[in-house]
């Protein structure tokens, strides 16, 4: 059918240029590793560590915006393109995609088509080679190793195979993908840079440092340790027999995606966490949006499908200092 050949003539041009952005990096890359991250990342992390002597320096408004940005930030990872578009656990009208979309943009973790399509390999084949930041490689590959190699070639080849049809379809994720690294320009960089200056005066010195670099590498930071930490720390109520972990410290980072056990036994759920709203803002967004009637259908695994996959493959510890 003509909109089947669609789809997968703009599924050939991805990864054609999927193809070409890699053969680009090679000449970054040496004995597996990717130098232009290694460099790129340890200049964005002194300069964080720079962006501390700024802060008493700032005006009390640039700290604010800064949590702000922040805050979007991590929505545009959480409730967007992690529990959106990677898992489908609700629905959202084309005004949220696009906020959500921006918002991704402003996170810069690669575009939602890239992402998304990782993540699910990630839950498909978690802890094997197949999956980007397999955490039995140790917590620093976990954490930010994977981003200086290149991919194992067994990602590769499992994320030819997945479906990935609406993302394909999203015309939202489409325009992100063709117009990433402006909306990354505008979005992560020049927006929480030029407000602080343009509405109060800040200098720009002071609300690009902090607002834009601090906020970022904190931002970055925090999403890995989902990756890192929520892979081996933390107790598995739900099923003891996988990495992923329920870990206090990253639920309160990472607004609500520190549940990490409790999502890989259901990564349908929209709260991933069986608590609600409780300990968790990514949810109480999604469920904000609802009410707005700009979001819909949002998956939940029943109470007794919780109960007694507890019983049956968790360690007994019942979400053990989550509910204290």
């Amino acid at each position: 059918t003509p909109a089947a050949s669609d789809s997968s003539g703009f599924r050939n041009a991805m990864e054609s240029r999927s193809r070409a952005t890699d053969e680009k990096a090679d000449g970054w890359r040496s004995n597996g590793i990717v130098w232009r991250n290694v460099i790129l990342m340890a200049l964005l992390h002194i300069g964080a560590v720079y962006s501390l002597l700024v802060i008493p320096r700032a005006k009390p408004l640039t700290w604010v915006w800064s949590y702000v940005c922040f805050i979007v930030t991590a929505l545009g990872v959480t409730a967007g393109v992690h529990r959106l578009w990677s898992h489908r656990s609700y629905r959202a009208k084309l005004p949220l995609r696009v906020f959500l979309a921006a918002a991704n943009s402003m996170a810069f973790q690669n575009d939602i088509y890239e992402w998304a399509r990782d993540h699910r390999v990630h839950h498909k084949f978690s802890e094997t080679d197949a999956d980007p930041h397999n955490a039995t490689r140790g917590f620093f590959f976990a954490h930010i190793g994977w981003l200086f190699v290149r991919k194992h070639c067994d990602v590769i080849e499992k994320g030819k195979k997945l479906d990935v049809t609406d993302l394909l379809a999203d015309p939202v994720v489409q325009f992100q993908r063709k117009y990433y690294k402006t909306t990354v320009l505008i979005m992560c960089f020049l927006v929480p840079t030029v407000v602080p200056w343009y509405f109060w005066g800040e200098t720009l010195w002071n609300s690009y440092f902090l607002a834009s670099i601090l906020r970022y590498t904190v931002s970055l930071n925090v999403t890995w340790l989902v990756n890192s930490a929520a892979h081996m720390y933390g107790n598995r109520p739900y099923d003891q027999n996988i990495s992923p972990r329920e870990n206090r410290w990253v639920t309160f980072g990472a607004i609500g995606e520190g549940f990490h056990n409790f999502h890989h036994t259901f990564p349908f759920d929209y709260s991933t966490s069986e608590f609600g709203p409780r300990f968790n803002p990514t949810t109480c967004f999604i469920d904000l949006m609802c009410w707005m009637s700009l979001a819909s259908n949002r998956k939940k695994a029943s109470v007794e499908i919780i109960q007694a996959r507890k019983l049956r493959t968790g360690d007994g510890s019942y979400g053990e200092g989550l509910t204290d």
